[in-house]
């Protein structure tokens, strides 16, 4: 038999010719690895006429193997993993049952909550579209002549003038009478100082006036008088001078002059309180600082100027009560009042 292969030791490889490329390269060291393997193989190998030998403890230098090759990849791995198949695929269908019916349920669900949006929408419209036409339209809250109530004429308001001109409203609902406008054509009529007017739900309106009324008479050209309030207006017109106002004695040709005597005897006749009022007959004012006041049993009182009239008023009543037999009483300086 032919002796085996010795192999060859470490580092005694031919030297390879410069310019190879690495494949050749990797061919020879296949080459010289697989010599290698089937010489340990043949020396390990018993054969029939030899006794068994020991292993050969010659290695093969690391660099003569060849270059480590990549893991396989298991063909497992790069496919896809795909659902396990399941006994007639009944998990499957019930899985997919579940997740449809879910989904129809939130879309019913969906679907129901913009209907009752809308519905309430519409309710709420329909609602307020009603008690629009109720308010507004509708004769509940229309305006009723009988509900019409006129308070605080006076002496010299026309109270039925008042009344037509709120019943000219009658029909409308109470919402749309235009209280502001009706209360401007009210205060424009005469012997009217102020007006307030007040909805009485459901049909009725309540007018509360505040005339003016008159302190004095003043003689006018044509043998009339003039009705006057403590603003200097005129409120009325009389042929004789009521019985139960003074008469006041201007001179009115003066001008300017004569309007401010009037404005300060108007003044002092505002002021009196009633009782006193009553008492006075005539009132004559040569200029606005002297203001005189002629009582029923024929005592003067001087009053100035129609300042401090509150003050120059509780003096006058103290002196009166204190010196019934004084025929003139001065207050027109109520810190030294003299009387004679």
């Amino acid at each position: 038999m032919r002796p085996p292969a010795r192999p060859r030791a470490a580092g005694s490889a031919r030297p390879r010719p410069a310019g190879q490329g690495s494949a050749q390269q990797g061919k020879q060291a296949g080459e010289t690895t697989r010599g290698a393997r089937a010489q340990e193989t043949a020396e390990r190998a018993p054969g029939p006429d030899r006794p068994r030998r020991a292993a050969s403890t010659t290695r093969v230098p690391a660099e003569e193997y060849p270059a480590e090759r990549p893991a396989r990849t298991p063909e497992r791995a790069s496919r896809p993993e795909t659902a396990r198949a399941t006994p007639s695929g009944a998990r499957d269908g019930v899985v997919s049952d579940q997740l449809a019916d879910r989904l129809a349920e939130r879309t019913a669900m969906a679907r129901y909550r913009v209907w009752r949006r809308i519905g309430w929408s519409a309710v709420t419209t329909a609602a307020l579209a009603a008690l629009v036409w109720a308010a507004f339209f509708s004769p509940l809250l229309a305006l009723d002549p009988e509900q019409v109530r006129v308070t605080g004429q006076g002496t010299t308001v026309d109270a039925g003038q008042v009344r037509d001109a709120v019943t000219d409203q009658a029909g409308v609902p109470l919402p749309r009478i235009d209280t502001v406008g009706l209360r401007e054509e009210i205060l424009a009529m005469n012997a009217v100082k102020n007006v307030r007017i007040s909805r009485v739900w459901p049909d009725g309106l309540v007018v509360a006036l505040t005339s003016r009324e008159p302190v004095a008479a003043v003689p006018q050209p044509g043998d009339v008088y003039a009705l006057m309030d403590a603003e200097g207006v005129r409120v009325g017109t009389a042929e004789d001078a009521p019985e139960d106002l003074p008469s006041i004695v201007v001179s009115l040709s003066d001008g300017e002059a004569g309007r401010r005597a009037m404005d300060a005897a108007l003044a002092v006749l505002g002021a009196l309180p009633p009782r006193l009022a009553g008492d006075i007959r005539t009132v004559s004012a040569a200029t606005q600082d002297d203001v005189r006041t002629t009582l029923s049993d024929g005592r003067v009182i001087r009053w100035g100027s129609g300042a401090q009239v509150e003050l120059k008023t509780r003096v006058a009543q103290a002196l009166l009560e204190a010196e019934p037999s004084a025929t003139t009483i001065d207050v027109s300086s109520p810190a030294l009042p003299v009387t004679h």
